[in-house]
């Protein structure tokens, strides 16, 4: 199937070539009963309501209610969006999504009174209640809840809040609605005759080996936000105004103190990323300048710096043939793992193959009661899947002992520590494929990938981490936001980051207006801290350092026992240090080195 020259009918795609959901419903007529029985829960909430101060047992009696309801809740939420992500244009799936919404929805309502009400039990009587055996499942859980309560208002002010949680999403999605609808591209003119460009195909084009083709695309792509550019600035500005209001109702100093308070993630984390990054800055100028010399340019633009500098190479794994080069680039990690996940792939676990209507890309989808699925759009000729697929089973091994090593209510672990465990596993699947590759050019290919992968997860997101901390600051300085303003700002970033080889575009700039995840505030950081823990811990076991394994095992079964800095440490990284950042960045000159050698520049 991974060969097919027609993409398949998705009731055309072997059932062993799917993932079994069984787990999370026996079959779509159980689903439905269960629902049924969500809906009756949700007719029960009230009764909770106003009991929560009143004795140990009544106390127990809503976390147990609630813990009911949100096991059932999470794996109805799961199947649905698994079974409509099989294919998008199933009006019967789209149905069942949107049901479980509208139910998820209401429940949503009736619930709200829970934390306000979990924090305005008498602190003697809580700590009373949690210190008994029956609460162990909930210590964590409710621990978590009781950090906020120095930011939580009364209740009228927090039902005012919420009221207006659906209003606050407004800037997100005017952005989105504008980028991915309104803004009208164009075509492009390539040797195979027009393409459409967007938002989705831009990234392609800036892959082409064509510079003119690379050059057309981006003056497209970048004439059309100009065109924009106020409106757009001002939706990013409501962003950051948002997130300063929310702020400061909330008694918090900052944004980026609110939003790192959620993960007690100290701000000397971020600005230790920062400081770190910007130290080592001239190994990302020498990588630039390697490729303006190995494309044979007489000046580098930003249109050349996606162009991969080895083309695909040739070379072939089915399937299964990928799931056994996985399992030899994870031995390290010894058979417990390497054999889970062995048998998840090749069981039940994967949806492996595109079909008509399937979600583009790839994801995990772990949750408690079902396994850690994952979605991929396998094709047996680019050896970016075979990463893709054990970037995703990294994530799945994550979910898989989180949830097998904690109770439902503090099982799950946080972004922070998500991209860990990822890029962990592609760490490893490198070592073994350049230990292994049977040519040259195989080896220079997975170099310059490597090199590709560290630059955009690590300086790149790093650099987006400092736009968004400067544009904040600039707010709560009382600096207005203006188009100007913003990309003045994100051209000294992008001159900085670039280095001298560099020539920008007066519209270069323009690209800090572009980027979807500054509408999740404080979030791109996460991807660098990750690469940078995962290539410290990756190091560690593949030296066979005495306890790395059993220690990143550690790390895996805490789910959300602990928070991510100190789970981390467990695992032997201490992110509250720089040195891991530094550590990455010296992997990167190292590769950068290697890739030099091998390319003759």
């Amino acid at each position: 199937m991974a060969n097919a020259n027609e993409i398949p009918a998705r009731r055309d795609v072997p059932a062993e070539h799917r993932w079994n959901l069984s787990r999370l419903s026996k079959d779509e007529a159980s689903w439905e009963a269960d629902l049924k029985s969500l809906e009756g829960m949700v007719g029960r909430v009230a009764a909770f309501r106003g009991t929560l101060a009143s004795s140990s047992d009544s106390l127990y009696a809503a976390l147990s209610f609630y813990k009911e309801y949100s096991m059932l809740d999470e794996r109805l939420g799961y199947y649905a969006h698994l079974r409509q992500t099989e294919d998008e244009g199933d009006s019967s799936s789209r149905g069942r999504m949107a049901r479980y919404m509208m139910a998820a929805t209401k429940a949503s309502g009736e619930w709200s009174w829970l934390t306000p009400e979990l924090q305005r039990v008498p602190d003697a009587s809580m700590k009373a209640w949690m210190a008994e055996e029956r609460y162990a499942e909930f210590r964590v859980y409710l621990s978590k809840i009781l950090r906020y309560k120095p930011h939580v208002l009364s209740a009228e002010e927090e039902r005012l809040l919420a009221l207006a949680s659906d209003a606050a999403t407004t800037p997100q999605e005017a952005f989105s609605v504008l980028t991915n609808v309104d803004l009208d591209f164009g075509v492009v003119d390539t040797p195979e005759g027009p393409r459409p460009l967007s938002q989705s195909t831009f990234s392609s084009f800036m892959h082409s080996p064509d510079r003119k083709v690379r050059r057309e695309a981006y003056a497209r792509f970048y004439a059309e936000y100009d065109a924009h550019k106020n409106t757009i600035a001002q939706l990013y500005a409501g962003q950051c105004k948002l997130d300063s209001y929310q702020s400061t109702v909330r008694k918090f100093t900052s944004s980026r103190q609110r939003e790192l308070f959620a993960d007690d993630v100290p701000e000397s984390v971020y600005d230790n990323l920062v400081s770190t990054v910007n130290a080592n800055l001239p190994v990302l100028h020498e990588y630039y300048a390697m490729r303006k010399k190995a494309l044979g340019l007489d000046e580098l633009r930003h249109y050349d710096v996606y162009v991969p500098l080895v083309g695909q190479v040739k070379v072939e794994h089915s399937w299964e043939e990928a799931v056994d080069v996985i399992t030899e680039a994870l031995a390290p990690l010894g058979s417990e793992y390497v054999s889970t996940l062995r048998s998840g792939l090749l069981g039940g676990w994967a949806d492996r193959y595109e079909n008509k209507g399937k979600r583009s890309g790839a994801f995990s989808a772990g949750s408690f009661s079902g396994d850690p699925y994952i979605l991929m759009n396998y094709k047996s000729d680019v050896i970016r899947d075979v990463f893709t697929m054990v970037h995703e089973g990294g994530h799945s091994m994550h979910s898989y002992y989180a949830a097998s090593s904690n109770p439902f209510m503090h099982y799950n672990y946080t972004i922070f520590e998500a991209e860990v465990a990822s890029t962990f596993n592609e760490a490893l699947l490198f070592d073994y494929m350049m230990r292994t590759a049977g040519s040259k050019e195989l080896k220079t290919y997975l170099l310059a990938s490597r090199v590709d992968d560290i630059l955009a997860t690590l300086f790149r997101q790093t650099m987006f981490a400092e736009f968004e901390h400067k544009a904040h600051a600039m707010l709560e300085s009382g600096q207005p936001l203006t188009v100007d303003a913003l990309r003045g700002e994100y051209r000294t970033l992008l001159e900085k980051y670039f280095g001298p080889e560099m020539v920008f575009e007066e519209a270069s700039d323009l690209e800090g207006l572009r980027i979807p995840h500054f509408y999740n505030s404080y979030y791109v950081y996460k991807y660098a801290t990750g690469i940078s823990a995962s290539i410290a811990l990756s190091k560690k076991v593949l030296s066979g350092e005495k306890g790395a394994t059993e220690n990143y095992y550690k790390f895996l079964r805490s789910g959300g026992s602990r928070f991510p800095i100190e789970a981390l440490k467990v695992a032997g990284v201490d992110m509250s240090s720089p040195a891991p950042v530094e550590a990455a960045c010296a992997e990167f000159k190292r590769l950068v080195g290697e890739l030099k050698a091998a390319l003759g520049v």
